[in-house]
């Protein structure tokens, strides 16, 4: 059996708040195996954004370990941590977090150019992942030019481009219509299985825990459900 890709250890994370703390997360154990294509669900604040921040080393555990391709981030220093995110994980984010100056071909080309990657190799990457997105004929759009569902296209691209052992996606059907939910849903699990990604996804939307192959239920900042799709009724 492979080894997880992504492993939490009794996580905690709380927050000050006051005179008191809040507590985000409280003793989270989880594995998630290479190839997975997993949902994390749960009414606002049960803590499932928090933990798709702490295994993409954009926050730190109160305690527990937080371990990503074999790595655990808590011993790493920021830079090492930022290393982690560049070359292993790619983000796909509610809000797009496309660079609004930016094509959108530069912006799906940001990661590989923060990575030092000649510019012909890049492009000629880039140009291949946004035809496989649907986006081959807007390269030279801005993200004010796209639609909705265009620009988490864009991000999709941008997050599989470098070919990361992992994509966490939070919320990436959240602002779109059903119909480019669906599509975007299509294009996911294509790459998941064609090019292996393993897929963490944070989500309300019942689309997504439909497709997922894994639904792990989160409620008050822990583990309460763990179901994959051969367990369901």
């Amino acid at each position: 059996m492979a080894n997880p890709i992504v492993k939490l250890e009794d996580v905690r994370k709380t927050y000050p708040q006051g005179d008191h703390e809040a507590h985000a997360l409280r003793g989270v154990t989880l594995e998630v195996s290479p190839g997975e294509f997993t949902a994390l669900c749960g009414p606002s604040g049960s803590g499932k954004t928090t933990v798709l921040n702490l295994i993409g080393a954009l926050d730190a555990p109160t305690s527990g370990r937080v371990v990503v391709n074999g790595r655990d981030l808590s011993g790493m220093d920021r830079a090492a941590q930022a290393a982690m995110r560049l070359f292993h994980i790619g983000f796909i984010f509610q809000a797009y977090n496309l660079i609004p100056v930016l094509s959108a071909c530069e912006n799906a080309e940001f990661v590989l150019m923060l990575r030092g990657m000649p510019q012909e190799e890049r492009r000629r990457r880039v140009r291949a992942i946004m035809e496989e997105v649907g986006m081959g004929d807007l390269l030279d759009r801005r993200p004010d030019q796209l639609s909705g569902g265009q620009q988490q296209r864009v991000a999709i691209a941008r997050a599989v481009v470098a070919e990361p052992a992992l994509v966490l996606a939070d919320e990436p059907t959240a602002n779109v219509d059903s119909q480019t939910a669906d599509s975007l849903l299509d294009l996911m699990e294509r790459l998941n299985r064609e090019r292996g990604a393993t897929f963490v996804f944070s989500t309300h939307d019942p689309r997504v825990m439909q497709r997922a192959r894994r639904v792990v239920t989160l409620r008050d900042g822990q583990v309460v459900d763990d179901r994959s799709r051969s367990d369901q009724p």
